[in-house]
């Protein structure tokens, strides 16, 4: 179930990306479970390794909106190849996921490849790990 809305908000976030050192345009856009709707992309910096990926910046400014559960996130980069998840946003978006948060991954003209929260990291580790 495609949602035109939240891929255009994903398209549109993916143009604003700031990337002058790998050119690579990634783009984030959420939908919560309250209905509201979040963006990001990814921003680099001159020491690599302080950039922030698309899924970072959406989440972040949904939790700043007073969000905190992720019905469905589109992820949109550029090219034929799929754009998923680093890792540590498949943990991010993980934290704020259920098990049936469906994860579509895009290129600018369509969705490529929906999967669920379970099928993108299985077996993974959540806030219910930790004792309480």
């Amino acid at each position: 179930m495609e949602n035109s809305e939240l891929f255009e908000l994903a398209k549109k976030s993916m143009d604003k990306a700031y990337v002058p050192y790998s050119h690579f345009h990634v783009g984030a856009a959420i939908l919560t479970m309250s209905g509201k709707y979040y963006s990001g992309c990814n921003v680099e910096n001159a020491a690599y390794p302080e950039g922030t990926c698309a899924e970072a910046g959406a989440i972040a400014a949904m939790v700043r909106g007073g969000d905190t559960q992720i019905k469905d996130i589109y992820i949109m980069g550029k090219g034929d190849m799929l754009v998923t998840p680093c890792g540590g946003c498949r943990q991010k978006i993980r934290e704020f996921a259920t098990e049936q948060t469906r994860i579509h991954v895009c290129n600018p003209t369509q969705v490529q490849k929906t999967l669920t929260m379970d099928e993108l990291l299985p077996l993974s580790f959540g806030p219910e790990n930790l004792a309480k």
